[in-house]
């Protein structure tokens, strides 16, 4: 999940519908959380197009192959984009957030296309599909409940915590045991965050709705929900996947 500063969180924020008729709140909500889903679905879609060229080029290849000081920069540069997206909301204009947005998406495509020479294409297809299924009745359910979820997504970035922790003992470890256990943690964890996060953008509309943030807010929303299902793929794979 993104670390991006909440409105709601600003000394002195007040919901931002004062005046504003139910019907017109829901329709712009509607029409809110269909731009960070479309913004989503969009990331998604560059990235798998970009992993799949990559890892299917000569250059690509070799660059993920042979490693080298370009294979770490891929590697690091989607932090660098989420760092900058996140520490840089206040000072970057909405157009600037949304190229941040892609350049991070197709960043994710280099650095993910080393999964089409580790897997077969079956279980990548069935990692992505499942993910798919499992993003939709969660965000579902994240949007609709009238349950307050902020107490678990507290535990749950706790427990994300944890599992980064985890994954760099187990470099060392080197344990399958191990990389299961945190393969199967792991899509747990992201599963939880993908209901949470659905519902902290919806209730965030409400402070941002007549505000110049709204579009960013667009956009760190949709961030926050493709860190979740890429997350949640990234470990049903590992956990599943049959390598070539």
């Amino acid at each position: 999940m993104a670390n991006w500063s909440d409105p709601r969180m600003t000394a002195g924020a007040a919901p931002a519908r004062a005046g504003v008729s139910d019907a017109a709140f829901d329709a712009g909500l509607r029409s809110y959380m269909l731009s960070v889903y479309n913004y989503m679905a969009s990331g998604v879609l560059l990235t798998g197009v970009v992993a799949m060229l990559f890892a299917n080029s000569t250059a690509g290849q070799n660059i993920l192959i042979n490693g080298g000081a370009l294979r770490l920069i891929i590697m690091l540069a989607p932090l660098a984009f989420v760092l900058v997206m996140s520490f840089g909301i206040n000072r970057l204009s909405t157009v600037q957030l949304q190229a941040c947005f892609w350049g991070f998406a197709t960043a994710m495509g280099l650095s993910m296309a080393s999964i089409f020479l580790v897997y077969t294409g079956t279980s990548i297809a069935t990692a992505f599909f499942a993910s798919a299924a499992a993003f939709a009745g969660l965000s579902l359910y994240g949007y609709t409940t009238q349950r307050n979820l902020s107490g678990i997504g507290t535990f749950l970035i706790m427990g994300v915590v944890g599992l980064i922790v985890a994954m760099l003992l187990n470099l060392w470890l080197q344990s399958t045991a191990m990389q299961l256990a945190i393969s199967a943690i792991g899509v747990l964890l992201f599963a939880g965050l993908t209901a949470y996060d659905t519902q902290r953008i919806k209730s965030m509309y409400a402070y941002v709705a007549c505000t110049d943030m709204v579009g960013k807010t667009v956009v760190m929303g949709a961030l926050s929900l493709y860190l979740d299902f890429v997350n949640m793929f990234q470990f049903l794979l590992s956990f599943m996947g049959n390598r070539r």
